[in-house]
């Protein structure tokens, strides 16, 4: 079967009787093929260049990155820490591009491998596939040595997040506390009322919207002082049931405990933040706390 360069139909049999499909008749013998190919250098200087181009991308990141956050600091570490801010800043972009050059590099260089009559310049399109998977690799090492850190570094923020809405809440009962002389009396009554309070840059509302009223425990603690009986002196005792009547508390004290729920946003969890009058704590330190306030009674 022969293809009809005319109009690339299927021939069977000799061309020079013509084509059924377009009548083209072959004027002569096929040309003989040529006794020497050039070799194809294409898929060799792919590889190179999409290798080299990576590698040197990013360790112009580095590069740059150790010159911002290190200050040029000749030293083992600091170039490690540059390449991990490298490699976390283009880990959305190198990752793809990496993945990708590594996948073309690995066909070209394949094509290189398998057709040596057709394709040159093995060395070349290896040195560029070994470029671009080292440049993978060292990304990769890198973002995976800053991942345990990072995780570390985000539950510090989710962790201070969580205590600063804590002590915006006890600063706002204190407030409160010391313009009407008592902290909220009544659980339904503690977010409308701590609303009333200024709040220029809305921190009392943002920490509200996490405070859940089943958690704020009011109390009042009242300290009496004793009652005064007069001495009599040199006067006879006439009735000797007297009755004294104690005198109204002299000092009254309101304490509360505040419990806001942690990063699973349920209360009543080991993760709880309590507030006990302008303290604030963990669950462990609050046990601790009472008990030991218990046994210096």
């Amino acid at each position: 079967m022969i293809i009809c360069p005319a109009c690339g139909s299927n021939v069977e049999g000799q061309l020079c009787l013509g084509c059924p499909a377009c009548g083209a008749r072959a004027v002569g013998p096929p040309l003989a093929k040529p006794e020497h190919h050039l070799l194809s250098y294409g898929p060799a200087i792919a590889t190179i260049v999409g290798g080299g181009l990576m590698l040197v991308g990013f360790l112009t990141s580095t590069i740059v990155a150790w010159i911002t956050t290190r200050g040029t600091v000749v030293a083992l570490w600091a170039i490690i820490g540059a390449g991990e801010v490298a490699a976390w800043q283009l880990k959305w972009v190198s990752i793809p591009i990496a993945a990708a050059g590594v996948w073309g590099g690995s066909r070209l260089l394949r094509n290189v491998r398998t057709e040596p009559g057709k394709f040159g310049g093995l060395r070349l399109a290896r040195a560029g596939y070994s470029m671009a998977v080292a440049t993978v690799l060292l990304i990769a090492t890198l973002i995976s040595i800053t991942v345990p850190e990072r995780l570390r570094r985000r539950q510090w923020a989710l962790e201070a997040a969580i205590n600063a809405r804590g002590y915006t809440l006890a600063r706002a009962i204190m407030e409160y506390r010391d313009l009407h002389g008592t902290v909220p009396a009544q659980q339904d009554d503690l977010i409308q009322q701590l609303s009333t309070l200024p709040d220029p840059d809305g921190s009392i509302a943002e920490a509200l919207r996490f405070v859940d009223p089943n958690g704020y425990q009011p109390t009042s603690v009242v300290a009496a002082v004793a009652p005064k009986t007069k001495t009599l002196r040199g006067t006879a005792i006439r009735n000797a049931s007297l009755t004294t009547t104690p005198e109204p508390p002299a000092v009254s004290f309101t304490t509360y405990e505040l419990r806001l729920p942690g990063e699973d946003k349920k209360l009543n969890n080991e993760d709880d933040l309590i507030i006990h009058d302008g303290l604030v704590m963990t669950v462990p330190e609050f046990l601790a706390y009472r008990s030991a306030r218990t046994s210096a009674r």
